[in-house]
């Protein structure tokens, strides 16, 4: 009998990992569709980030050398005017926008006036070639430990988990493409999909064709490699809906489980005129054919993701 029992729990504990690590996270956004859906961008009484975000860039497995320099040069067109302010529009204008939030909070002194900035500045970087905790990264277990391996505990820093192309993230794919959530009850985080193996078709568009809904057109990528450019898409999001949101108690839509943030508020929209399958306006490089809409660091090119202006409470596009 005791062996019997034994084994019952094993097959049960087997069953609920199994559940947990193909389930997707509560995170998720179900039946929402910015182009049908309208959004209510509430305040919930809690913290956003503010002042100076010092990043931690973590490295997860063999990342691409593109892949790192896009994602490294975006961080740095944050708070950076580009190399020549006369090139419109540029990446820093995007980023007001995610600033705006602080003048935005009810009984805020600051409503009515310019938000100050928030200065992200990449501070560390980890590689880990080792896959110490596998290639499987499961919210609950994993991605705390590499948080805080990365961190060693600093509460100063802000750990962004970049994974190679063979790790496989619970809970991206459906919905979104980069996560954020919290460690040791009060540290956020952003771990961030890598679409080259891991559903293209979900997490890859415009740059590679939808797997689902309607077919529309695929753009070339700007820094021309489909998932480094992808990757700075999800990262704006989930960046996004982070320094709004970075304990569930910020600004969202909808309920607390299933938060819809300022950046998935405005998914699959890039440019004014987008619809269903089609991005929208945009630039398109003439050397390249990249296609783009703002200007960064180092002469860099971004398509990034339309996000909700408080100000207008509707999706605001650099184009």
């Amino acid at each position: 009998m005791a062996s019997s029992f034994s084994h019952s729990i094993r097959l049960l504990s087997l069953a609920l990992f199994l559940l947990l690590l193909f389930t997707p996270s509560l995170g998720q956004v179900h039946g929402y569709d910015p182009f049908t859906s309208k959004a209510v961008m509430t305040h919930h009484g809690g913290p956003l980030l503010t002042g100076s975000l010092n990043v931690a860039l973590i490295w997860y497995g063999n990342c691409g050398r593109v892949q790192k320099s896009t994602i490294r040069n975006f961080v740095k067109s944050l708070n950076n005017e580009g190399d020549r302010t006369n090139l419109q529009p540029q990446v820093s204008s995007w980023w007001q926008v995610v600033e705006s939030y602080q003048s935005a909070v009810p009984g805020s002194p600051l409503a009515g006036r310019p938000s100050p900035k928030i200065i992200v500045k990449v501070v560390k970087q980890v590689t880990d070639l080792t896959y110490k905790y596998g290639k499987i990264l499961t919210t609950l277990d994993y991605i705390p430990k590499l948080v805080q391996d990365a961190t060693n505990g600093d509460p100063n820093l802000f750990p962004i988990i970049v994974t190679a192309r063979d790790v496989t993230v619970q809970g991206l794919c459906t919905g979104k493409c980069a996560d954020h959530g919290v460690v040791d009850s009060n540290k956020p985080y952003i771990v961030v999909g890598n679409p080259e193996t891991e559903c293209p078709g979900a997490c890859g568009w415009p740059f590679h064709q939808a797997d689902n809904g309607p077919k529309g057109m695929v753009l070339q990528p700007p820094n021309l490699n489909m998932a480094a450019d992808s990757m700075v898409i999800a990262l704006a999001t989930a960046l996004a809906d982070t320094v709004t949101n970075p304990l569930s108690t910020g600004f969202y839509n909808g309920i607390q489980l299933n938060p819809i943030g300022p950046g998935l508020a405005c998914r699959g929209i890039f440019g004014s005129g987008s619809f269903p399958g089609n991005p929208g306006k945009v630039h398109i490089d003439p050397t390249t054919g990249g296609a783009f809409n703002a200007h960064g660091n180092k002469g860099r090119k971004f398509l990034l993701p339309a996000i909700w202006n408080p100000k207008t409470s509707s999706c605001w596009t650099p184009m």
